[in-house]
């Protein structure tokens, strides 16, 4: 019999974690500071470089929509980070910024890096994770920005071939464990649904209502191909939630499965609206350093702008919906800033009330 699939992992990665461990962050203009120790509760390192805002994006566009907008006095080579994006950029507000790359693997690696290999105290530090996704026309459109409550794995699950799925189901989909499409599946592998706090996320949403966002002419005449009002609407701020999987999947079919999916996970008070390749992994990369005792949970948000509709509008393949340009990729990137900047300046303008939690409205 061989080794178990996940105690084989575990012997691969043992050595390997055990080696980032004893790395170092190296301040590209500065000496390394010490790390922080783990606890129960966030702790402050000593001699660490404080942050109060960490940016997480997820592949070179989405960074290049903040690079611009700050001015980045320190950069911090991190041991561990992918190496098409290595450093960790900070202002003098204590402001970071990193890129993670691309999909689950990439996303846990270099956020677990950044919490336990930087020299960052991250003990009071509020996580914002901005990225582009596909949007659910019959939720949102392409320009959008959407802060999430519930966070949802869209690959952990049982598949069949479409071809070879019982005749009365309507998805080859179905949860680990369960019986069938309809029931909702235990969650065993505690990575499946994370949920943003409540506080946090309401709070966000007050602050980035009133931005202006951008949209194109482009984005504007593919919307009017859609029938449904969400879809043909102005770029706007709006809360729903977002799934997770490394397959880039599109159309209408998998489009529903994702809508009812999250409604199971989420017992029916979740809304999906957007997909990504990421926010599960750096959802559970935080909860490692939450329980090491380096952060916080309750200060991470999750926004998504809508960059294009991850279905078809009438009369249009799949095919065809996923090779076409909708114009809602340099919205949907200038939005991320647009949309996210007025949460990280109030954090940074009255950050002694954010320093003990989310202020009041």
């Amino acid at each position: 019999m061989g080794v178990p699939r996940r105690q084989a992992i575990l012997c691969l990665l043992g050595p390997t974690l055990a080696l980032l461990s004893a790395c170092s962050a190296v301040p590209l203009d500065s000496p390394a500071p010490s790390g922080a120790s783990p606890g129960t509760a966030p702790v402050a390192a000593p001699a660490s470089r404080p942050v109060k805002v960490l940016l997480i994006t997820l592949y070179g566009p989405e960074a290049q929509a903040w690079q611009p907008k700050l001015n980045w006095t320190r950069r911090y080579q991190v041991p561990g980070l992918s190496p098409n994006f290595p450093t960790v950029q900070c202002t003098d507000d204590d402001v970071c910024l990193m890129t993670t790359d691309m999909g689950h693997s990439n996303a846990a690696a270099s956020t677990m890096a950044a919490v336990f290999n930087g020299p960052f105290d991250l003990s009071r530090a509020y996580f914002l994770v901005t990225g582009v996704g596909g949007i659910n026309p019959n939720v949102g459109t392409v320009g959008s920005a959407t802060w999430a409550r519930y966070v949802v794995d869209f690959g952990l699950a049982h598949e069949f071939d479409a071809r070879e799925k019982p005749a009365d189901w309507a998805f080859g989909y179905f949860g680990i464990k369960s019986a069938n499409p309809d029931v909702k599946p235990p969650l065993r592998y505690g990575t499946e649904l994370f949920r943003v706090d409540e506080a946090l996320l309401q709070k966000a949403l007050r602050l980035s209502r009133g931005a202006t966002l951008a949209d194109t002419a482009e984005a504007q005449a593919y919307r009017a191909r859609y029938p449904q009002a969400t879809a043909r609407a102005a770029p706007s701020v709006i809360q729903c939630d977002t799934a997770s999987g490394d397959t880039y999947w599109h159309g209408e079919i998998l489009g529903n499965w994702a809508t009812k999916w999250t409604a199971l996970l989420t017992d029916g008070q979740g809304t999906y609206c957007t997909t990504q390749q990421e926010d599960n992994a750096v959802f559970e990369a935080l909860r490692r350093g939450a329980i090491a005792g380096r952060l916080d949970l309750k200060r991470v948000a999750v926004m998504r702008t809508g960059s294009n509709f991850e279905r078809p509008h009438p009369g249009q393949s799949a095919l065809e919906s996923l090779n076409t340009k909708s114009g809602g990729y340099p919205a949907a990137t200038a939005n991320l800033y647009n949309a996210a900047w007025p949460v990280v300046r109030d954090i940074v303008t009255n950050w002694e009330q954010w320093r003990v939690g989310v202020p009041l409205p």
